[in-house]
């Protein structure tokens, strides 16, 4: 089984508690406004990663970084059948699972009962930031979330809404590699000009 996968940052801590892995997929039915991320909408595109190979990486890195855990975010994950098995391997190697997603938890639920791997990825999954981002409705007080009317569900008992992670300043991470400058995570304000001029970036809605 394959994911297509539009890119990979395999340590971070922009994306979730701790050191995690970052995958954003390929393609999104969603269309936000807003959307920092217009590169990955298409299902056109990106690289098609086995999952085998991916978790291979996943445990590299792992055993090189010490990561927690794996984000998955795009494009829309929950569209992706190939996100189930993946996130069933990560639990396996002992990481946690954090999903971005578009549509909200009575959605993906509803969806889930005609949908085997959407259900498998729910299973799995131990943090889920749901519902579309709304650029108008920022939000400036919950680490890691686009906008206010997004809710954070703590599927398992791994992770607590009470930990102070979630009150901590949002983070943003530059990087420099042979394809020119990246960026990850959310900017501050005064970062926009810089957000916009950079050739490629990564990351949910500043």
């Amino acid at each position: 089984m394959q994911l297509q996968v539009g890119q990979i940052v395999p340590c971070t801590e922009a994306e979730g508690p701790g050191k995690r892995f970052a995958i954003w997929v390929q393609g999104c039915p969603l269309r936000c406004a807003g959307c920092c991320n217009p590169e990955y909408l298409p299902f056109a595109g990106g690289t098609a990663w086995a999952v085998a190979d991916l978790l291979a990486l996943i445990q590299a890195t792992q055993q090189r970084e010490g990561i927690e855990g794996v984000t998955l975010l795009g494009g829309e994950p929950t569209v992706h059948a190939a996100t189930g098995p993946l996130a069933s391997g990560v639990q396996r190697l002992g990481l946690s699972v954090m999903v971005f997603s578009g549509y909200t938890l009575a959605q993906l639920q509803e969806r889930a009962q005609t949908e085997p791997a959407l259900a498998e990825l729910l299973a799995q999954t131990d943090i889920l930031v749901d519902g579309p981002y709304l650029r108008d409705q920022p939000d400036t007080r919950r680490r890691w979330i686009g906008s206010t009317n997004q809710t954070i569900h703590f599927l398992t008992p791994r992770y607590r809404a009470d930990d102070p992670c979630w009150q901590q300043p949002n983070t943003l991470e530059i990087r420099l590699d042979r394809d020119g400058v990246t960026i990850n995570g959310f900017p501050a304000a005064q970062a926009a000009g810089l957000w916009k001029g950079l050739t490629r970036k990564r990351g949910r809605s500043p």
